[in-house]
């Protein structure tokens, strides 16, 4: 029989459009699927708990769906340099196939890899599709990776063209014998809490079929509205795909080309197709800086900013965390990503701005945070946004721009539905009071059941006062 290939799954948990697993199923020979939990090399930036939930569910559902094509996921726990070629040796396999991957340690991974399986007679290929244009294709005139988003969306657009996706294979071939596999529950993937768990299971379905779905739920009914409705938390208008993206469960590029799909037959969305493909490829660019400044999840990427007098308060920070600093739109936000893994976009920035510029907590706890509670936690996406919001990144906003709590909820939830949503306890308060409850009558607090301080808190800091400390802090760095 003819020797066996490795596919060697990460984050690209699919089948449709994943050129590894389809290039080893037109290879005419066996396929053996393999998943590694690898908690070691990448060190802090494991998977962390609401990633962990998700990763959980992503791999029973690839399973299914190679169970349907004949064949079987394969789960090793350890670390990946040890794991694959003990088991490429067991299997007398003749390549390791695998998509490509972009955090610091992997390029070092995958060259060692490769070195350690030649010695054994084990090719090692790498495929493209994790992103829609590899970080080195897109450069400056003088040859130079990009630091400036708009450029570089002009540049990627303009010079790459991204193929169609490739449709998954329609059978895998078994191996004579299968090596032995981790059962997925031991684990122990799935979170302790019960009631995070659950907010996560009523709002998501992971796997590709939930991928498939969430897209052409978007495309129908969100895509025309895009650009003017994103904005809005207390509206269903943005895709929700990043944690599908995340995990690999779709490629970018059967994004891409569903969403021209529907443009074609609906002209009129162009504007909402516009806006939604440059948030594509502001994914893009996040994958861009880090592959070339891999120091980026770590370090600001404006050395000065290491001089900035950062607030060492954790019950400023902790009081963020619970969704208890007495801004609504803030507590609402946070509350959401408690919940259900997830937080609206602006909410977002919103949130990461108050904790940066308003409690002047450093920008990496907040990555930290969002790291371990997000279902979508990305890390060049997770270190390039913080980094924008805090103005210490590439492109970043400046450092004058200080999100006011109160105006952002008045203006992205004017009705206050995602506050009532999230923070119930302010929910019979009327629509101008919403956003800014100590401006509320004792009449109003005890018309709505709130006591302040009590049932809800004061603002942790004074927005005018935090906002005018943080410019001086920095203005002083540009010095």
């Amino acid at each position: 029989m003819t020797r066996p290939i490795i596919v060697w799954l990460r984050r690209d948990l699919r089948l449709a459009d994943n050129r590894a697993i389809i290039r080893a199923a037109s290879a005419g020979a066996p396929v053996i699927p393999l998943f590694i939990l690898d908690d070691a090399t990448p060190g802090k930036w494991r998977a962390g708990g609401a990633g962990r939930w998700w990763l959980h569910h992503s791999l029973d559902s690839l399973d299914k769906d190679l169970h349907a094509l004949g064949s079987r996921l394969v789960l090793a726990r350890g670390k990946s340099i040890e794991v694959l070629p003990k088991l490429a040796a067991e299997c007398d396999a003749a390549a390791v196939f695998a998509s490509r991957a972009y955090e610091p340690w992997a390029g070092e991974l995958e060259y060692e890899l490769r070195e350690r399986l030649a010695d054994s007679g084990t090719e090692f290929r790498r495929f493209a599709g994790t992103l829609l244009f590899e970080p080195e294709a897109v450069k400056t005139k003088d040859g130079g990776p990009f630091k400036v988003y708009t450029p570089f969306w002009r540049a990627a657009t303009a010079a790459v063209e991204i193929p169609a996706p490739e449709p998954p294979p329609q059978s895998l071939m078994a191996p004579r014998e299968w090596p032995a596999s981790d059962q997925l529950a031991s684990w122990s993937l799935l979170p302790e809490h019960p009631d995070w768990a659950a907010g996560m299971r009523e709002s998501w379905t992971p796997g590709e079929n939930g991928a498939k779905k969430r897209l052409s739920a978007f495309l129908s009914s969100s895509l025309a509205s895009y650009g003017e409705d994103r904005n809005r938390p207390d509206r269903e208008a943005t895709s929700r795909l990043s944690p599908h993206l995340a995990f690999g469960e779709i490629s970018p590029a059967t994004i891409w080309h569903a969403a021209a799909a529907a443009l074609r037959r609906q002209p009129k969305r162009r504007a909402g197709y516009d806006v939604f493909c440059k948030e594509l490829v502001w994914r893009e660019f996040s994958y861009h800086l880090l592959s070339h400044f891999p120091a980026f999840p770590e370090q600001p990427f404006r050395p000065e900013f290491t001089r900035f007098p950062w607030n060492d308060a954790p019950g400023l920070l902790r009081a963020w965390q619970r969704g208890k600093t007495g801004y609504p739109i803030v507590d609402a936000g946070m509350r959401e990503l408690w919940h259900t893994g997830f937080m609206h976009n602006r909410v977002r920035m919103i949130v990461a701005s108050f904790l940066v510029k308003d409690l002047a907590v450093p920008w990496q706890a907040g990555e930290a945070w969002f790291w371990n509670t997000l279902v979508d936690a990305d890390l060049a996406n997770n270190a390039v946004s913080w980094q924008w919001v805090a103005g210490c990144g590439a492109d970043a906003a400046p450092y004058f721009r200080v999100f006011n709590p109160v105006l952002q909820g008045a203006k992205f939830d004017p009705q206050g539905a995602y506050v009532r949503r999230w923070v119930p306890e302010l929910a019979r308060l009327p629509d101008d009071r919403i956003h800014k409850p100590w401006e509320a009558s004792p009449m109003e607090l005890r018309a709505a059941g709130i006591d302040l301080g009590r049932t809800y808190p004061h603002p942790v800091v004074d927005h005018s006062e935090a906002r005018d400390r943080a410019l001086a802090a920095f203005k002083a760095l540009k010095g």
